[in-house]
């Protein structure tokens, strides 16, 4: 990859091409965004262009009736659209753009997709929070976790992790809760995840087809702290995995990159920066922990320049039932070692909901 002189452009493909791959993005894509763009401005755009690409070939593969092949090429299309968008927020509208294609693609693709998913509307204050289901091809309820993305990320991130999940006959309904996705434009993001969860686990509750009693959840990024900080409150979470989360948000703010702050204000509606790392010190599990009663298996990566290692190892410590899985070279997310973790994770879930 090439190197560029623009700090913002650097420190996306720096911090972030392992994950790209990692969660779905072709490498030459990675490849191409890094060698092509030469800054910031031009990054949604590079991504816009792979994303259309990716959606051409679902779009002709539909009209000749080979579906299964469109599934795939459209669920690529939306997760390219979705890297475009990512942290792109200091042109909104442009990022919009990218996100509503990124929708639409899978929104089209889950039809065709082994196994098939369905969009669930979840009404949740005044609005509505969305969420794909994907159950394993078995009559009768399944066991469900529900996937949170993180600050940055939005459900067309998480196909992969779904995967790992649906091989195993766990289901899985990844989410855009409040300041994710098709929910960040009306509900800012909030550190009181007990109560959207809430909301969640009432939906899926009612479905015919889904184990009300096997639910867990799953975390990654601030998505890591929502997760557990929702099972210290709801305790119809069955089971729970936290991946390279905060403890607190308000002691890491200082050194998070400039594009992750900015995303945090814009996602938190904060008026300034200011007010940003205010709300931000509101995230917090202190006081919290020691109420998660299910069991809890919390991943971390020695690497991790976001979020200390320490912060797991504390939150694990503090949890009835935690466990620490402690990477020596994970990076944030532990994407550059996840074979070490995403199928580990993925069995201890489905041995804690007997899947």
């Amino acid at each position: 990859m090439s190197t560029t002189r623009d700090p913002q452009l650097a420190t996306a493909i720096e911090h972030w091409a392992a994950r790209f791959v990692a969660n779905g993005a072709d490498a030459n894509d990675v490849e191409e965004v890094a060698r092509e763009v030469g800054h910031w401005d031009g990054w949604c755009a590079a991504w816009s262009v792979i994303g259309a690409r990716h959606e051409a070939l679902g779009r002709v593969a539909l009209a000749e009736g080979r579906q299964r092949s469109a599934g795939e090429h459209l669920a690529q299309a939306a997760t390219s659209y979705h890297f475009g968008k990512f942290l792109f927020v200091h042109r909104p509208e442009e990022a919009r753009t990218a996100h509503l294609a990124a929708v639409r693609c899978l929104s089209d693709a889950l039809a065709w997709l082994d196994p098939p998913g369905r969009r669930e509307l979840v009404p949740f204050s005044g609005s509505h929070l969305v969420g794909v289901l994907r159950l394993p091809p078995r009559p009768g309820a399944r066991p469900v976790v529900v996937l949170v993305p993180g600050l940055d990320s939005t459900k067309e991130e998480l196909r992969l992790v779904e995967a790992s999940l649906l091989d195993r006959g766990v289901g899985t309904f990844a989410l855009d809760g409040p300041g994710q996705g098709e929910a960040e434009y009306e509900l800012p993001i909030r550190p009181d995840w007990e109560v959207p969860i809430g909301a969640v686990l009432d939906h899926l509750s009612r479905l015919v087809d889904v184990d009300a009693e096997r639910i867990g959840i799953w975390g990654v990024s601030l998505g890591g702290y929502y997760a557990p900080r929702a099972a210290s409150g709801d305790e119809r979470l069955r089971a729970c995995i936290a991946l390279s989360g905060p403890y607190a948000l308000g002691p890491a703010w200082e050194r998070l990159p400039s594009l992750t702050r900015d995303a945090f204000r814009a996602r938190s509606h904060a008026a300034s920066e200011a007010e940003a790392a205010s709300r931000a010190a509101e995230l917090t599990l202190a006081g919290r922990s020691a109420a998660i009663r299910c069991p809890l298996l919390v991943v971390s990566g020695k690497r991790d320049r976001l979020f200390p290692w320490q912060d797991a190892a504390r939150l694990a410590g503090e949890a009835p039932r935690g466990e620490l899985l402690l990477l020596e070279e994970g990076n944030h997310g532990c994407a550059n070692t996840v074979y070490r973790h995403r199928p580990y994770a993925a069995d201890w879930m489905a041995a804690q909901l007997s899947a």
